[in-house]
């Protein structure tokens, strides 16, 4: 379908809590379509519905040559630790060590309804958290330690302004 123009920080979309999806339209399958062919692209992990401007609850994901999507996804287990660098393309050009957890798992549903599950550890486990994050109106910059979103912000604001 489309390839989509990225949202980024400060956008009020990406600060606000994405809808529950109560049926799958023709709108909600352009979208799912959009979100897929817009996560093609090298160096793209994930994407979630309100970084292409919607609000609704779905993301696309491109990990390991795998790619796929789940509407209503919901974060709901997650175990370990990790520490390493993380980005955004809402963010674009900042990577900081973000710290999360190693292993998560998100349930939710495809367009024909049917049960969806993704897990897993590293990579794909930093994704599942950070879209779902998109997902509730927040931006890995929040997860930063004090000292590295002070840092961050005060860059976007110097940068925003050429």
């Amino acid at each position: 379908m489309a390839i989509r123009e990225i949202r980024t920080v400060p956008d009020p979309v990406l600060r606000t809590p994405c809808e529950t999806i109560r049926e799958i339209t023709p709108s909600v399958r352009r979208l799912v379509q959009d979100l897929l062919d817009t996560v093609d692209d090298p160096g793209r992990a994930g994407l979630s519905a309100n970084q292409i401007g919607v609000g609704l609850r779905a993301f696309s994901y491109n990990i390991n040559g795998k790619i796929g999507y789940v509407l209503n996804p919901v974060l709901e287990e997650k175990s370990g630790e990790q520490y390493g660098d993380e980005g955004c393309l809402s963010v674009p050009g900042l990577w900081y060590k973000t710290r999360r957890a190693d292993y998560a798992r998100v349930r939710g549903i495809d367009l024909d309804g049917n049960e969806v599950v993704l897990e897993g550890s590293g990579l794909m486990g930093r994704m599942l958290q950070h879209e779902t994050d998109h997902l509730d109106g927040r931006v890995y910059l929040d997860r930063l330690e004090k000292t590295e979103r002070r840092e961050a912000l005060r860059y976007m604001r110097e940068h925003a302004a050429k």
